[in-house]
């Protein structure tokens, strides 16, 4: 494989992220869509970070950090790529990120269904919480 490279993602990464996401990642969210991802960007551009391989996107994480909390969230690989490292290497960007922010402890948010990705999550070292439970409410239609 070609040498991995992980960045930041700018505002002209933004429509080839999204277009990546509907053939690499598991799941939609309401803030799938281009002012969603350019909002997340333009509040902590450092967020959204981006493995690239002989100028080829293979892989995606946001590592949202609130201050107090470590988020992770789209750690996505292109299926074509998949188990050569590269989800490993986005996970080690955002926790060195995290360190580097104060951060102490970093969640994932994965889908009960994705059964690849909580394999890759635990192999990473994470679990599930099974006391916690998400809840969500829609502020837009």
């Amino acid at each position: 494989m070609t040498e991995l490279r992980v960045r930041p993602a700018g505002p002209d990464d933004l429509d080839a992220v999204l277009a990546f996401w509907k053939k690499a990642a598991e799941g939609t969210s309401v803030s799938d869509d281009r002012a969603g991802v350019e909002g997340l960007v333009e509040r902590d551009p450092d967020a959204l970070l981006l493995a690239e391989s002989g100028g080829e996107l293979v892989g995606t994480v946001i590592a949202g950090f609130d201050g107090w909390r470590c988020h992770l969230y789209r750690l996505a690989v292109h299926p074509e790529r998949r188990r050569r490292g590269i989800g490993s290497a986005l996970l080690a960007a955002a926790e060195e990120r995290f360190t580097r922010l104060g951060g102490r402890r970093a969640d994932a948010m994965v889908l009960v269904r994705n059964e690849s990705g909580q394999h890759a999550w635990r192999a990473a070292g994470y679990g599930p919480q099974e006391q916690w439970r998400r809840w969500v409410k829609p502020l837009t239609d």
